[in-house]
């Protein structure tokens, strides 16, 4: 496993993910997470492993703007770009209809190597937080590596983020714009009303 600091971890971790079944720690603005490439069954399949998480449980994709939603996504409902645009980035994952009937859930995060990684990707990276299913999110490198089940290929070092820090707000947008919170976070049900007074 390698590891490095967010300062000079950009051009490894980019190689590391393009490479077959490659899992990446990074850091995000609200826990530590695992990634990997959109598209990377068997790298999917790790995630699941290091994670012990039930197959049927689907990840978000990372992404850093609208325009590079992967093709599973037709058109996003006019709320969900209401609330993009008044939170993204930022912490909040979004979850609008797919064209298969069902969805699909999407975050553009606020963390500054975050943003040039996927920038420099250059595709979407399926994410979910590192740390055993269930158990409580990992707010450093070390927690996050002592809480799975196995090793990532590279671990980027972003420090120990803020104790109060946590997961995303989760919100489910319909086609029709109506939503609701599946999952509450550091973007209120409050803030989100009034973005619709």
């Amino acid at each position: 496993m390698i590891i490095r600091n967010c300062e000079n971890a950009l051009p490894e971790t980019v190689a590391v993910l393009r490479g077959p079944g490659a899992v990446a720690l990074v850091p995000t603005e609200t826990v530590y997470g695992l990634v990997c490439d959109w598209n990377d069954k068997a790298a999917r399949a790790r995630i699941y492993e290091l994670k012990h998480r039930a197959e049927n449980k689907p990840f978000a994709a990372f992404v850093p703007d609208l325009e590079s939603l992967p093709q599973e996504v037709d058109t996003i409902p006019e709320a969900a770009r209401k609330i993009c645009e008044a939170f993204c980035p930022g912490p909040v994952t979004l979850v609008v209809p797919d064209k298969s009937g069902s969805t699909f859930g999407f975050r553009i995060p606020d963390h500054p190597f975050i943003l040039k990684l996927l920038r420099e990707y250059g595709g979407a990276l399926a994410s979910t937080s590192a740390n055993l299913s269930g158990a409580p999110a990992a707010l450093s490198m070390e927690d996050a590596l002592k809480s799975i089940d196995g090793e990532p290929e590279i671990a980027v070092n972003g420090g120990v983020l803020s104790s109060d820090s946590r997961a995303s707000t989760v919100v489910l947008v319909q086609a029709d714009s109506s939503w609701r919170i599946l999952r509450f976070g550091p973007v209120s049900e409050q803030s989100l009303k009034n973005l619709f007074l």
